[in-house]
């Protein structure tokens, strides 16, 4: 049973709303990413797109771009290669750079400070 009434012509409330006596455009609704791959999968497997995209409840073009999707994710996949020792290697330099260069920009905010002779914070004795 809906919440929409039946007006005098047939057309629901939301339809006559919609204008012209034209029935509103169904909502889309949202579908999961698991339904999606299994629809994709449909397809690749030959199913007609056309006929999928209706059992679905979706436009053929919004199902084509799924696939398309999924086929670009798949060969992006493809193109990665595993981490090795090299990799490893340049990731421990490059966090040892940015360390270093902060430490470097410390020291010389440092030094600025000293000669422009504004003094340090006093600090307390930990005692």
């Amino acid at each position: 049973m809906t919440n929409e009434r039946e007006t005098k012509a047939g057309l629901t409330e939301r339809a006559r709303h919609a204008g012209d006596g034209k029935p509103a455009a169904p909502r889309k609704r949202r579908m999961s990413a698991k339904k999606k791959r299994e629809a994709v999968l449909r397809i690749l497997r030959g199913e007609d797109l056309e006929l999928v995209s209706r059992e679905i409840g979706t436009t053929a073009a919004d199902l084509s771009g799924w696939r398309d999707s999924f086929l670009e994710a798949g060969a992006a996949s493809l193109k990665s290669r595993p981490e090795d020792d090299r990799d490893r290697e340049l990731k421990a330099m490059r966090e040892k750079i940015g360390e270093m260069t902060m430490a470097n920009e410390l020291l010389e905010a440092k030094i600025d400070r000293l000669e422009a002779g504004t003094p340090f914070r006093l600090r307390r004795s930990k005692r």
